[in-house]
């Protein structure tokens, strides 16, 4: 009579079999119970301050206040139980292809990387820093110039940029570098690794990992990490309004994409505000279309002339019912934002028992942007370019730049980046036309990677590599939509940690031995 839910007891007694027709299939030991003789506590419990049940939908933040209660539950209990399981699967099938795992340091120099360091300020060094690796890259490439021909880590790294669903300011990753080793090796032992992880979890091996290019990908979906669990792809219909006189569709690019049966299912409120979203996500507008039998429903319908109505509707295969939407702007913007429009009418939901959907993208382009004429590297300034595109190389090249090639590549999964790779620059040549390109003078490329350029000097084999989230691999094979359901103490959307009331500020004493002052708050 005295025990209460989430009392530790000791029970002492004989197991047997339940009564007929008491059993519970649905409970590991429903076959069986124990005829107690002593029932003894070992600490008594206080009311949890919520159910600890999976039938219950509690608020994040007090689950994450108490963590260690939402940690009972049996969705926590089974995805940390997996993420286990996923991490040594993925040890096993990288140490069965010869890699060697190399533990890499935490407190490192700050280098760019692509997003914000969080830095540690040194005692032993006033007005010094410190940073925390955003990722293992220079230190696994010197491991390439050391002679460690196969790295890999199941690295903890940390970024200092916006939370999402599948990003976290610390989150693992399995890093891997090849020496002597070209893209094809790389897609070869990290499918192999991925494939194991999957047999581990689902009990099924994937054998499909096909490949699209950053081009096609961008081309066909809007994306490149589009979810090809669904059709939906887009639609070039730049060609059919070359001549158009409808102003809106005078634009470099016009694509679209058809909804089946949307005519009806999507009101005109949703419609309006389908429209709004694509001016928040930097579009000019939407152009929207439902399909009747003899006609295109929509308030531009009267500026198109019958043979661009009649080639629209056979370019997107419209059918009675269907609902179209088109975009007209500059390229990289229109697949974009269909890219976007897509996944918000068909992206499914994340499913555990769903396809797994994994998929190479190559060729991303070396550079991503031109600012005040100099380019900006999409992953990092060791990727190789691609041999083709070498001859692009031009300080003079200006928007051409844009087309070059990388020896890179990603693994998607059912629309989730799962990780980076690339062929990297061991030709010093190669680094040092990449780096004029930049704008990163001598002086600067000395100080930024002068340790990782020196190394170089004494001789570099070529070497490739990759990197991805485990936890993001976790997430998607337990079927959760954000990867704090399967990482221990994560922080909250607004990189908060209710348990520990992390950030905090420190004592003045504290701040004082690390010569640090603090600014007045912002007014």
């Amino acid at each position: 009579a005295d025990l209460r839910s989430e009392y530790v007891v000791r029970v002492t007694g004989t197991v047997r079999a339940r009564p007929s027709q008491t059993e519970n299939s649905d409970l590991p030991t429903g076959e069986i119970e124990i005829g107690a003789d002593n029932v003894e506590i070992l600490s008594a419990a206080e009311p949890p301050p919520f159910p600890l049940d999976e039938r219950t939908e509690v608020d994040e933040k007090l689950r994450l206040q108490h963590r260690y209660l939402d940690l009972r539950r049996a969705p926590m209990q089974h995805n940390l139980r997996t993420r286990a399981r996923v991490n040594s699967a993925l040890r096993g099938a990288m140490e069965e292809q010869g890699f060697v795992e190399i533990e890499t340091p935490m407190l490192i120099a700050s280098t760019p990387e692509g997003a914000r360091d969080f830095v540690v300020p040194s005692r032993l060094h006033p007005g010094n820093f410190y940073a925390l690796p955003q990722s293992p890259q220079i230190f696994k490439q010197l491991c390439m110039v050391g002679g460690l021909d196969r790295y890999y880590q199941i690295a903890r790294c940390l970024r200092d940029e916006d939370l999402r669903a599948d990003r976290q300011f610390e989150f693992l990753q399995l890093d891997a570098e090849m020496s002597f080793a070209d893209q094809e090796d790389v897609f070869e032992c990290i499918s192999h690794a991925v494939a194991a992880a999957t047999e581990a979890v689902t009990g099924q091996r994937p054998t499909e990992f096909p490949r699209m290019t950053w081009r096609e990908a961008m081309e066909r979906f809007g994306s490149d990490k589009p979810d090809t669990r669904f059709g939906m792809e887009l639609t070039e219909l730049t060609p059919l309004f070359a001549e158009t006189e409808f102003k809106v569709f005078q634009a470099p690019a016009v694509k679209g994409i058809r909804i089946p049966g949307g005519a009806a299912e999507v009101t005109r409120k949703r419609l309006d505000e389908l429209t709004e979203d694509v001016k928040r996500w930097g579009g000019k507008g939407l152009v929207w279309m439902r399909v009747e039998e003899d006609s295109l429903n929509s308030p531009v319908a009267k500026f198109l002339t019958d043979d661009e109505v009649a080639s629209l509707r056979f370019a997107m295969e419209a059918e009675v019912g269907d609902l179209l939407f088109i975009v007209a702007d500059e390229w990289r913007n229109t697949t974009h934002l269909l890219g976007l429009l897509r996944l918000a009418m068909g992206r499914p939901s994340i499913d555990a028992d769903g396809p797994l959907n994994f998929l190479w993208i190559t060729e991303f382009p070396l550079f991503e942007e031109l600012d005040g004429g100099k380019p900006v590297f999409m992953h990092h300034p060791f990727t190789m370019p691609h041999p083709e595109d070498l001859d692009l190389l031009d300080p003079d090249g200006g928007e051409a730049l844009l087309d070059v090639r990388s020896l890179s590549y990603d693994l998607v999964l059912n629309g989730w980046e799962l990780g980076s790779g690339s062929v990297r620059i061991h030709r010093p040549d190669i680094q040092s036309q990449i780096f004029t390109l930049l704008g990163i003078e001598t002086e600067e490329a000395e100080e930024k990677f002068g340790f990782l350029l020196d190394a170089f000097r004494y001789g570099a084999p070529p070497h490739a590599g990759f990197a991805f989230g485990t936890d993001r691999l976790t997430a998607l094979l337990v079927g959760e939509e954000n990867i704090r359901e399967v990482i221990a103490f994560p922080k909250t959307q607004s990189g908060a940690d209710p348990l520990t009331k992390a950030p905090s500020p420190l004592e003045p004493k504290h701040l004082d031995e690390l010569g640090l002052r603090l600014l007045p708050p912002a007014t």
